[in-house]
């Protein structure tokens, strides 16, 4: 009977190890842009796919990447319906899924030439007004501010220019960073408006010196309202998904420094998330 007894408790134990181990190896489902730099794509190119490799080895779980191409669509087909586990990059607070503590913050930035000097600090700059084309991307914050200092219309067509004059009426229109920062660097636009972390790599690269210019947060609309220029970024899991959005929150602690060390390298801009004056959501 004891020996019965000391069979099965070694059987229970081996089954438990068993179930430990392919649980550590079962792979970690990342939802990965099949082509948005320079934040990743399908071959593993983006700081954020360096980010989701750090996270992985952390938990001891490959990285298996679903692709997706469309971000109108990423939540609800592919984080939603159960296809991957874990979006890298969200806005810190997104109602429609459970958030991460930040692994990071940053802000807009206005692009220029190094060699322009044209004392830009804030949207009420006079560079703004003298400049006779500024590069933004459509529904960001740059819009809300374009119109609020009166230089939405006149770059309209400008605007639309950039994406090769295509509607996006019931289509995803994709404005690539790069192209926006290349007209700087030519000489074709005085100014780009973008986020930094879409812009940093590229400005980096530049053959002519570039510099970015982070746009306060105390930027107001036309109606009087605070537009915010700064976000926090976080990781993403389902609602509901509670265990493992605890197991990622260890995990972007344990891996805080590492995480930075890839943002730095990148080059973006990062801001001070225990500021309250930088505070916006």
């Amino acid at each position: 009977m004891k020996q019965l007894t000391f069979n099965f408790i070694v059987l229970s134990t081996c089954i438990t190890l068993s179930t430990s181990v392919l649980a550590a190896r079962s792979p970690l489902k990342v939802c990965n842009a099949e082509n948005e730099m320079p934040y990743a794509n399908k071959n593993g190119e983006g700081f954020e796919n360096k980010i989701a490799q750090l996270i992985g080895d952390e938990l001891n779980r490959k990285v298996e990447y679903v692709h997706w191409n469309d971000p109108r669509y990423l939540v609800r087909d592919y984080l939603d319906k159960g296809k991957c586990d874990v979006v890298i990059g969200l806005d810190t607070g997104d109602p429609r899924v459970l958030t991460t503590s930040p692994y990071y913050r940053s802000g807009y930035v206005f692009i220029t030439q190094a060699n322009a000097r044209l004392n830009l600090s804030d949207w009420k700059s006079e560079a703004l007004q003298k400049s006779a084309r500024i590069a933004f991307i459509p529904g960001t914050p740059a819009e809300v501010m374009m119109k609020a200092i009166g230089r939405y219309h006149d770059q309209f067509n400008y605007m639309h220019e950039l994406v090769g004059f295509k509607s996006r009426r019931n289509q995803y229109i994709k404005y690539d960073p790069a192209k926006l920062v290349a007209e700087v660097e030519s000489g074709k636009a005085e100014i780009a408006v973008l986020w930094g972390p879409s812009a940093a790599r590229y400005v980096k690269a530049a053959s002519t010196p570039l510099a970015m210019t982070i746009i306060p947060d105390n930027s107001v609309r036309a109606d009087g309202e605070k537009m915010p220029f700064h976000y926090s970024t976080s990781m993403a899991v389902r609602k509901g998904e509670t265990q493992l959005l605890t197991e990622l929150n260890q995990a972007i602690k344990n891996r805080k420094q590492e995480i930075t060390q890839i943002l730095e390298a990148e080059g973006i801009p990062l801001v001070p998330e225990n500021n309250p004056a930088l505070a916006s959501n």
